[in-house]
């Protein structure tokens, strides 16, 4: 549910780039790939509609390849299906948390949740753009599988995500900045894994429910980077609204407004001498 996990923090983070980032031309040449290592700071909630949120610091691995068609840059890891100037097809993932319910008093007797990787198609379709102001809307399409992280991993449902991506670069003399805003819609099974109360696990304060599918609210993120030579700096906040959610009535969904928030270092400790064309 939330968009992070682990060290993987900001490759699931959708944090995507600017038409030409700030002071590289379109063209110049490029390191094949980059490699480095940093720390990030993180504020999650435990699921999404949790009141409960733990801070995490974490190893946060800086990874940038160029290649023709698998890529991993601001857009996050994806392998490109198809590309076009104004369409685009890659793969899309994210992730959640575990939570262990000793310490989620929602979820106090019940098993532990483990934490969810979602992957799946999206399509990407560019609305306007201005290479000149380093500037560019995108329309985005994500739907993804999800499958629990656990010694036997299950299908735990599907999520679709349709949201609108601006992205700016050079602001404030090199900084990239990315907006993002949309509904999120996920089916039964999904919404059962994170607020379903099953009836051997109901309580006076906390009656069984099952789970419906449907919308679940919307979310909206800023996210902005910098490159300080071979230093990167980001940040993230994400603001989700669950008010209206299929899911409302659920015990489990104890706030209607939930707030992530986080910020990485990482030094770029390696890079390819094999030069690409490449503008991100």
């Amino acid at each position: 549910m939330a968009a992070v996990q682990g060290s993987a923090a900001w490759a699931a983070v959708p944090e995507p780039g600017p038409v030409v980032e700030a002071g590289v031309s379109r063209g110049t040449e490029r390191p094949l790939w980059e490699l480095g290592l940093g720390v990030a700071g993180l504020r999650l909630p435990d699921y999404r509609g949790s009141d409960q949120s733990h801070g995490y610091l974490l190893p946060l691995p800086y990874i940038v390849f160029r290649g023709t068609w698998l890529k991993a840059d601001r857009d996050g890891a994806r392998a490109l299906l198809f590309d076009s100037q104004r369409v685009k097809v890659d793969v899309s993932a994210a992730a959640s948390t575990p939570t262990r319910s000793r310490d989620n008093l929602a979820r106090a007797g019940m098993p532990n949740l483990p934490g969810t990787f979602e992957l799946g198609p999206n399509l990407n379709l560019q609305l306007a753009a201005s290479a000149r102001s380093h500037w560019r809307l995108d329309l985005r399409l994500p739907l993804r599988a999800a499958m629990s992280l656990e010694r036997a991993p299950k299908f735990v449902g599907a999520t679709f995500s349709p949201n609108l991506n601006l992205d700016i670069g050079g602001v404030g003399g090199g900084w990239n900045v990315g907006l993002l805003s949309g509904p999120v819609f996920a089916d039964r099974r999904y919404h059962q894994q994170f607020y379903g109360v099953d009836a051997v696990y109901a309580t006076a304060e906390r009656p069984a429910y099952s789970a419906r599918g449907g919308y679940a609210g919307w979310q909206a993120l800023a996210a902005t980077s910098r490159r300080f030579g071979n230093t990167w700096v980001g940040a993230f906040v994400r603001y989700d609204n669950l008010r209206g959610a299929a899911f409302a009535a659920s015990p489990l969904l104890r706030s209607n407004s939930v707030l992530t928030f986080g910020l990485g270092v990482s030094r770029v400790l390696a890079t390819s001498s094999e030069l690409v064309a490449g503008t991100d």
